[in-house]
């Protein structure tokens, strides 16, 4: 009996230890499916955004998203961003993603940039809102003289 006991505690401690890290949430797959698709980033706002320049994924500043192209696919959670503004002085870039959308309305994304997806560690987490059929946003948190603000990017569909 009291073998038994010691392997329910066990069991228990296993599935109370249990992680609820963002990235092993279960996935929200019907939101995953209304971002199917070709959307384009329309605008950039956050707190100072006339004054401060932010560094949007490590890539650009900010304001070369604007009008950046973004497919989603939903049955393989893979993609693709490009920033392509001629009109700008901001570099071209274009990379594969991989994405998806858990439960908690979080959006996982990691910027593969001619690597495998398995081979890239660090990837970003942002607040996913206001999904409709044609629009959405996505809420980063950025870092402003001390202070953790909110930077959105509102996507518009193709």
């Amino acid at each position: 009996m009291k073998k038994l006991s010691i392997i329910y505690l066990f069991v228990f401690m296993i599935i109370g230890c249990k992680s609820t890290s963002v990235t092993n949430t279960k996935l929200d797959n019907k939101t995953e499916r209304m971002l199917k698709g070709n959307w384009t980033i329309t605008a950039v706002n956050f707190a100072g955004s006339e004054y401060l320049k932010v560094n949007s994924f490590n890539i650009e500043d900010s304001n070369c998203f604007i009008g950046s192209n973004w497919s989603f696919i939903s049955n393989n959670n893979e993609g693709e961003m490009a920033l392509n503004n001629p009109s700008t002085d901001c570099k071209d870039f274009s990379s594969p993603i991989t994405w998806y959308v858990n439960k908690d309305r979080n959006f996982v994304l990691k910027i593969i940039n001619n690597h495998k997806a398995k081979d890239v560690n660090s990837g970003y987490i942002l607040r996913l809102n206001n999904v409709t059929e044609n629009s959405f946003e996505l809420i980063d948190k950025i870092n402003v003289a001390g202070q953790t603000k909110d930077i959105t990017y509102s996507f518009q569909r193709k």
